[in-house]
Order: structure tokens, then sequence, then C-alpha cells
């Protein structure tokens, strides 16, 4: 039988959702508190592999279990909040169709960066905190152009090991939530590694009146990572939503 865990993290003291040799990570928090739990080793599948530092509102897992669960998927989901460290939480563990897979099944990914633009001791963690004047009408006009295309190879970390760099973007644009504070929003059925961060460096040199709209279009034809803005920092983005 599939389950499947919906959850919520705060990355800050991971180095990612994926397990690493040499690090902590979401995924090997959880297969150590379902092992734990039903008493056999137990592995995950997230929807996504969300990098350092990099926070989740939304996450999606599955893992498989043969025959019936020792408990319901109700309490299962309260035993394991219990053993797993206050910066993961687990909202539901729910029986799914053994064909639903939590990566290949998801329709779409939401992102939102989060930047400030005068200093809060409140959003020092969460957000990233910019000391120059930025054109956000300029910034969603660029951001506009990024639905125009499907290569994002120009936002794809270097060497990256992907078999195909495109994703289509349904949604791309600039909120502001008050006086100094912004988040960029960006839907889409796929995304490449590091791509919203440098998506999201390479719009603020437009704000910034560096890259022209014309040029910004051309980093995206060029397709090449070296033309594109510098990777902002991972603590500012969270993964919002995971849409099957």
């Amino acid at each position: 039988m599939r389950y499947f865990i919906t959850l919520s993290y705060d990355g800050t003291r991971y180095h990612g959702w994926q397990i690493q040799p040499n690090g902590i990570s979401v995924q090997g928090e959880l297969h150590r508190g379902l092992s734990l739990l039903l008493r056999q080793p137990m592995t995950v599948t997230g929807a996504g592999r969300t990098d350092t530092g990099v926070h989740a509102r939304m996450m999606v897992a599955h893992f498989d279990y043969e025959g019936e669960l020792p408990m319901e998927p109700k309490q299962l989901a309260y035993k394991l909040n219990k053993l797993l460290p206050n910066d993961i939480a687990i909202q539901q563990i729910e029986p799914v169709a053994d064909e639903l897979h939590a990566r290949f099944s998801a329709t779409s990914r939401t992102y939102h960066y989060y930047v400030h633009t005068a200093k809060s001791p409140f959003l020092r963690h969460y957000s990233c905190e910019l000391h120059y004047p930025l054109d956000f009408q300029l910034m969603n006009r660029a951001a506009a152009i990024l639905m125009e295309y499907e290569d994002f190879g120009a936002f794809c970390k270097a060497h990256a090991d992907v078999k195909t760099t495109l994703c289509h973007v349904t949604q791309a644009k600039w909120v502001q939530t008050s006086g100094s504070t912004w988040y960029f929003e960006i839907t889409a059925n796929r995304f490449l590694r590091n791509m919203v961060r440098a998506v999201v460096g390479t719009l603020i040199e437009v704000g910034r009146g560096r890259l022209l709209l014309e040029e910004f279009r051309r980093v995206i034809e060029g397709k090449r990572r070296s033309d594109a803005g510098e990777s902002m920092p991972g603590n500012a983005l969270f993964l919002e939503r995971i849409e099957y």
C-alpha cells in the first residue's frame, strides 16, 4: 500500500531534502522516524529536492508498506511528529492509489522567494535583506518574459546532472506585502537545481538597472549559466505548495 505524507519544515539546519553522506537531511529524519515506528527499514520519496537551507511550507513524500499499517495513519502521523525534531512537522498521512508518485504525479510546484528593503530583526532568517533601490514594476515585466520560454538552462546550476532543462512556467510575479517587503512567486511543472534563486538574482539585476529587458531575454535564449545573475541565498526560499 502506498501512503502520502504531507509535511513542512524549516530547512535552516539541514543539508537539503535529500539524504547526504556527510550531513543531516529532512529525508533522513523521516527515514529514521518511520523505521522506528514501523519496525523495519523504511524509505520515502519526495516531490522534489530542496537545497541546503531552503524551507518548505508544503512538501509531499510517499512510502510503501506491505500489508496493513500497525496503527491508523492519523496515529502514525501523531507519533511521527513526537519523534521528529521541532523543525519538521507532519500535517497528514493518507493512503493513496499505488500508481500515484510524490514526484512524478505532481502537476505543479510553487516557490516564494522573500526579500525586504528595510532592516528587520524578525525577517533576517527567512528573507533576503537588500540595500539598493529596485524597480519592481520593471522586474515584473521581466518576470512575465519567463512564461514565453521553456528552456531554462541559463538558470540551472552548472554541471548539474539533468536530462533536460525544459520547464513549463505558468506564473511568475513579484508581490508586495508591505512598504518594505516583497516576495517572488513562481509556478512550474518542474524546476531545475538552483533555478529559482538564479532567476531571482537575474531579475534583481533588471531591477537595479544593470540588465535591460532585451538583455534579460537574451540571457534566457543563450542558455548559459554564466550570463545570468548570481544565485541568491537559500534561507529566503520556500517551497509553498504542490498540486496533483
